[in-house]
């Protein structure tokens, strides 16, 4: 990877990690469903003015929104109902081997022994960080998780196309326009009384909202479609390991939280791992 793509691919998991860390007040006010349905809508109406209508990609753009956007959160927020905090980020981590082993079927990329080992450097890193994971009796969670983790690899992988035609940006706001109405609409089924929580948010909730729509969801998505367009999967999809390392970070440095042994050796061991895979000479096709 070139280095500007490695630092525009870095922008996905400092952003989100940033994001999330500070959407916590907002995320007492917003549940789940509402407060992804607002950030998704929010970028598109943000974005979408300033693309030309795709119309023959509309039924693939779709597509990608409802796997990638959709299908994900629905999976991932009903398993977060049943499995500890800790052991959903690892479970939906399992989206950067889901990714390479998709991009390897769809469109042969074969990642080299090193890039391999990147990986599992990563997770070892990511496995400290975290703790051991609590999946004692949590089967239907686990398999929800799982099934999220590979429903956004699997959107990530086959929106690589659309990318090249029509640009990162452009994609993210075609995916937001179909993603945002429709995770409004799960609001209005699983969350319940979503028009009391509108009503009820306060200026900072509200705040933190448009921070998430405006800036986060098109900076960071905008750039990850961008990067994952120029280059192979393997090479890109790692990087997405160091999201819980920045949102700690962040948490750190901005909420005061006290770093743990376990933060310095996890994050340590991450930033190996994807040096390992970044730093890898040997090309692959």
């Amino acid at each position: 990877m070139k280095s500007r793509d490695i630092l525009l691919a870095l922008c996905a998991p400092l952003l989100l990690g940033f994001g999330f860390t500070i959407a916590k007040p907002a995320m007492q006010q917003f549940p789940p469903f509402l407060l992804m349905g607002l950030r998704f809508t929010i970028a598109a109406l943000i974005l979408i003015w300033w693309f030309p209508i795709p119309r023959k990609l509309l039924k693939d753009l779709f597509i990608v929104s409802l796997i990638g956007g959709t299908l994900t959160y629905g999976l991932v927020y009903t398993g977060l109902n049943s499995v500890d905090a800790s052991s959903s980020i690892l479970l939906v981590h399992t989206e950067v081997p889901f990714g390479v082993i998709i991009a390897y079927f769809l469109y042969k990329e074969l990642p080299s022994i090193k890039n391999i080992i990147g990986i599992i450097i990563a997770f070892v890193g990511l496995f400290i960080l975290l703790g051991a994971p609590n999946l004692e009796g949590k089967l239907i969670g686990v398999l929800l998780l799982l099934l999220g983790a590979f429903a956004w690899s699997f959107g990530m992988v086959i929106a690589r196309p659309l990318s090249k035609k029509i640009g990162g940006l452009a994609v993210t706001a075609w995916v937001c326009l179909f993603s945002g109405p429709m995770l409004l609409f799960g609001s209005f089924i699983f969350d319940g009384n979503t028009i009391d929580y509108l009503l009820s948010a306060d200026l900072e909730g509200w705040s933190i909202v448009g921070f998430l729509g405006i800036i986060m969801q098109p900076l960071a998505y905008g750039t990850w479609y961008q990067v994952m367009a120029r280059n192979p999967v393997h090479k890109v999809m790692p990087m997405m390991l160091l999201l819980p390392l920045t949102g700690l970070s962040t948490a750190i440095f901005i909420l005061g939280e006290k770093p743990t042994e376990q933060v310095f050796i996890g994050g340590a061991i991450i930033l190996i791992g994807i040096g390992t895979i970044l730093f890898n000479k040997s090309s692959t096709k």
